[in-house]
């Protein structure tokens, strides 16, 4: 054996990660060597790429039995913030250890979310899926038939629409409560377009995919934000007020009434004597039955955890891309277009739903239905089913939020209003009017931004909002009116961009046109409270007398002494600055 100041003495030792098979390390005394990753053995402990150092690979205790699988929450389905291809989290198998597929195609995962929770489903959740995809189906099936009617289609129309995004969702759905399906408002909708010919709708639902397609590709489902919260209500409030008056015909048993909403309530309030009492007397207990079951499920102890309505809204904005694949599929089995349904979402929330699974007992409920029980359709009331349509759309209409925004902010009251009243005589109409609204309201708050002035021997100015072309000639007039129309001047002017985070080409312009106007008065402006951003900008515009500080009370004592007294020295810049055009400040 050499000697010891030649050569370490090693030694070999065997090791036995988490049950698996043997490894052969060399160490030294004095020196560990980071071992080298292991495959995870057969009882799913993971070997020494676990940990580092020789504490990592030493033979120990044995690793804690992973957790026993709960029910999913909605968070575990969420699709990965960033880019859909980003790597998620491996998925934990039911066996231990992980996937060697995750890790080699880890975008495979962000596109296909089933792989998500399929791994570790266990019996546990499959009870509960079957239990939650079961109460789903026997609710969707009497609503596809009404929501139907309401699209001006046959009763099996509803049906076909049905099925097709149950599946589609169990795969690429990434909340586990969502459920996609025919709903009142987008066979509002539908009626509108489809002129009572199944052709049309279904050629809508395959047209309405491929946007729905192209958008999610393209990222543009930001486009979506521009739509208010008092527009949505205004919305669904007045197809609630819509859908369930064009029911009225049904419960009454009147033929011939015209679809459109003004001259249906003339049409009946004329020939409101033709009413069929039977029809009549059908419908009104229908009526008062749903109202009954409704009451009592109000009393009923609650089993399941109920989660908030802004989460369960939240699930509702699923993927653009994951409807557009149920539409355009759908369009091949006769479907007409569907969407995210909030009721069918709620029951399937309540009845303890683990995973996107129950959307295929759903989907089989509602193909045995059309396998079995089509013969029947023809003999369903439709006064029976104009009351399921009513007390499904009864709820979306929203008393309270007028009182609301009269309470909280009175100026959104206008794109409400605008919608709501718009959409009694076309829906699209309505609602492209109250986008147009808010969008003009959001445009008036950039243009007309809140400045605050306090004057004194310094004259403060600060906006109170990001500086955007529109704004300019806001903050030149309150520059102007109150630093050049005093009776005694300030000796200079500060403009406090504290809350300003943002300005663009026309605003450096516009300040350098202010700069030059306050010289001429023999006033100079100072800015302080720069953020990084605006800063950059206006060094690189390189404005002729531009000076800035680093908070408002330097700018104030620097600026408010008299000349030749200390003070800290500003950033100033002399150079003339090339942004004015020629001609506009001789």
């Amino acid at each position: 054996m050499a000697p010891a100041g030649h050569r370490h003495r090693q030694r070999r030792r065997w090791l036995r990660p988490g049950g698996g098979g043997t490894r052969r390390l060399r160490l030294c005394p004095g020196h560990v060597r980071r071992p080298r990753r292991l495959r995870s053995g057969p009882g799913g402990a993971t070997g020494p790429a676990a940990g580092t150092g020789l504490a990592a690979v030493l033979p120990g205790p044995a690793p804690a039995s992973p957790r026993p699988p709960g029910p999913l929450r909605p968070r575990e389905l969420r699709a990965p913030s960033g880019s859909a291809g980003a790597a998620a989290p491996a998925m934990p198998v039911p066996g231990g250890g992980q996937r060697g597929g995750s890790r080699r195609w880890p975008g495979v995962r962000a596109w296909l979310p089933v792989l998500r929770w399929l791994p570790r489903y266990s019996a546990a959740w499959l009870q509960l899926d079957a239990v939650a995809g079961l109460s789903v189906g026997l609710a969707a099936v009497p609503q596809a038939l009404a929501y139907a009617e309401v699209a001006g289609l046959p009763p099996q129309y509803g049906l076909y629409a049905s099925f097709m995004g149950c599946f589609v969702y169990c795969f690429l759905g990434t909340a586990k409560d969502v459920t996609l399906g025919p709903t009142a408002i987008m066979s509002l909708l539908v009626s509108s377009y489809a002129f009572h010919e199944p052709a049309y709708a279904i050629l809508l639902a395959f047209l309405s995919g491929c946007i729905q397609l192209a958008m999610g590709f393209l990222r543009l489902g930001f486009l979506l934000d521009f739509v208010s919260c008092p527009v949505i209500k205004g919305f669904t409030s007045a197809a609630s007020v819509t859908i369930s008056f064009n029911q009225i015909k049904n419960i009454l048993g009147l033929q011939g009434i015209p679809r459109q909403f003004f001259l249906q309530v003339y049409e009946i309030l004329r020939r409101i004597g033709e009413t069929r009492a039977g029809d009549a007397v059908l419908g009104l207990a229908c009526l008062a039955a749903l109202a009954g079951l409704q009451v009592m499920k109000s009393h009923l102890p609650r089993v399941a955890h109920v989660e908030p309505l802004a989460a369960r809204v939240s699930y509702l904005i699923v993927w653009t891309s994951t409807t557009g694949f149920a539409n355009v599929l759908g369009s091949f089995v006769s479907a007409y277009p569907i969407t995210g349904s909030f009721g069918r979402t709620a029951v399937n929330a309540q009845s303890g739903v683990c995973t996107p699974a129950g959307g295929l007992i759903t989907g089989a409920v509602v193909l045995l239905s059309l396998a079995y029980l089509t013969s029947l359709f023809y003999y369903i009331p439709k006064a029976a089913l104009a009351a399921v349509i009513i007390s499904a759309v009864v709820p979306m209409f929203d008393v309270g939020i007028f009182r609301t925004l009269w309470r909280v902010k009175r100026l959104d009251l206008v794109p409400l209003c605008v919608t709501f009243l718009l959409c009694f005589w076309e829906v699209q109409y309505g609602i492209v009017a109250g986008v147009l609204v808010s969008g003009v309201l959001l445009l008036y708050s950039i243009a007309r931004p809140p400045v605050k002035v306090l004057k004194g021997d310094v004259l403060l100015v600060q906006p109170g909002s990001s500086l955007h072309f529109p704004a300019m000639e806001c903050l030149r007039d309150a520059v102007c009116s109150h630093a050049l129309a005093a009776a005694s001047l300030p000796r200079s002017v500060i403009l406090d961009c504290c809350h300003v985070s943002s300005i663009d080409y026309t605003v450096v312009v516009g300040l350098a046109e202010l700069l030059q106007e306050l010289r001429k008065h023999g006033l100079s402006l100072a800015f302080c409270s720069l953020q990084d951003p605006v800063l950059q900008v206006l060094l690189s515009a390189d404005l002729e007398g531009f000076q800035h500080f680093l908070s408002r009370e330097e700018a104030e004592r620097c600026r408010g002494a008299e000349p030749g007294d200390g003070g800290a020295a500003p950033y100033t810049s002399t150079s003339e600055s090339s942004l004015l055009p020629t001609g506009l400040i001789q």
